[in-house]
């Protein structure tokens, strides 16, 4: 492309990113952009090209194929936070994990990750590299330094979010403190084992309403999960008439109360479940 070509494109994409981001599309489809150029009365066949100077020029950022994202180096243009990015790479989806923990203060780990949970199946641009001898590789979503940690669950486990203004341009859904607490007694291998979830929960307790995380554990419908945040509740002293739902959800046999331990330690038969926490060996 010719240096007159490329200003030429250049001035077209940024009269197309003007209309976009005065339309509060900071984050945009191919399919955006070629809509606000013709609204502009400009070729929709120079916005490949034009895309393209854009990228060169570090004006935008190429998410993924179709996608784009302004950057801070285009004048008077602000930051996309990365929550926003996070849960534009992938929809439906919302902040979830120890980003959406701590978003809300629940827990002092500030991650550097993003971590976004989906009903779709994430493949990164790092799933295509040739792999060499066993893949340990934990994949994620690189943007502009940003690790995006993408989780996937079945439509039925995708609730418990709300929507929320990080300033006054972006609004993207976050999982509420109830639910993002919960993952850690569904999953607690995700978060560095039961010893962390027990340590949140504790910390945590004051600024949650325990009603509704035994909701949450109800909706989820998976025994494990509300058998191990039941009697992380009663040990914490939580009132049995707010835990006796989870208690009597039917099941049969004994759930480890961390997964990720060896299956060691006495037996809860109130609970179904085996205490395996250290010095709970007996």
């Amino acid at each position: 492309m010719s240096a007159k070509n490329n200003q030429t494109y250049g001035g077209s994409g940024l009269k197309v990113l003007q209309n976009l981001f005065a339309s509060g599309h900071y984050v945009f489809s191919f399919d955006e952009a070629q809509k606000s150029a013709e609204l502009l009365g400009i070729p929709v066949s120079t916005v490949p090209n034009a895309l393209a100077s854009l990228v060169a020029s570090n004006w935008i950022l190429r998410l993924r194929r179709g996608l784009y994202v302004g950057t801070a180096e285009l004048p008077g243009f602000a930051q996309v936070p990365s929550f926003a990015i996070g849960t534009q790479l992938a929809k439906p989806s919302a902040i979830s994990h120890w980003s959406a923990l701590s978003f809300p203060h629940l827990t002092e780990q500030i991650p550097h990750d993003v971590f976004v949970t989906t009903t779709k199946k994430i493949v990164t641009p790092s799933m295509r590299e040739p792999r060499l001898g066993p893949d340990r590789k934990e994949h994620a979503w690189n943007v502009a330094g940003v690790a995006y940690r993408y989780i996937t669950v079945r439509p039925r486990f995708f609730f418990g979010y709300e929507l929320v203004w990080l300033d006054e341009r972006f609004r993207v859904p976050i999982f509420t403190k109830e639910r993002a607490l919960f993952d850690m007694f569904a999953a607690p291998s995700s978060f560095g084992g039961i010893a962390q979830s027990l340590e949140v929960l504790e910390a945590s307790l004051g600024q949650l309403q325990g009603l509704n995380l035994v909701k949450v554990a109800l909706q989820y419908g998976v025994a494990s999960a509300a058998k191990r945040l039941g009697w992380s509740l009663q040990s914490m002293g939580v009132p049995e008439r707010i835990i006796a739902p989870l208690r009597k959800i039917p099941f049969t046999g004994f759930i480890l109360l961390d997964p990720g331990s060896p299956p060691q330690g006495p037996y809860d038969k109130g609970w179904n479940l085996r205490v395996n926490l250290p010095g709970k060996a007996k």
